[in-house]
């Protein structure tokens, strides 16, 4: 009996994952592609002006645009964070039952809370 692939790519897409250098670069750029298109569902769910957003999250607005327009894919976690609370979103990390509150702060440093 013939094994069937796992995903709906095929054996083919199967035989590349088994190359740990293929695998190494796909997940990179899959990591970057899933959160620039979390970026954009927050941008476009808000509907805030590209200028209102970025200075909201004191950007640079064609930082914001290049976002928009896929200009720029690489969105970076200060950026990010910034993005997400000018659209009124908050951000943590959880493990179990503790929590760590991410916060941009207009220095470009994290402010990162104590463990909930």
């Amino acid at each position: 009996m013939k094994k069937e692939s796992k995903n709906r790519f095929g054996p083919v897409f199967d035989k590349w994952m088994n190359d740990p250098e293929f695998r190494k670069d796909y997940e990179k750029e899959f990591r970057e592609f899933a959160l620039s298109e979390l970026m954009l569902a927050l941008m476009e769910d808000d509907r805030k002006s590209v200028r209102k957003l970025a200075e909201l999250a004191g950007l640079n607005p064609s930082t914001i645009q290049d976002l928009r327009s896929g200009k720029s894919k690489d969105v970076g976690l200060k950026n990010f964070i910034r993005i997400a609370e000018a659209c009124g979103y908050s951000l943590e990390l959880v493990k179990d039952k503790n929590r760590v509150p991410l916060h941009s702060s207009r220095s470009g440093d994290y402010d990162f809370a104590t463990l909930q």
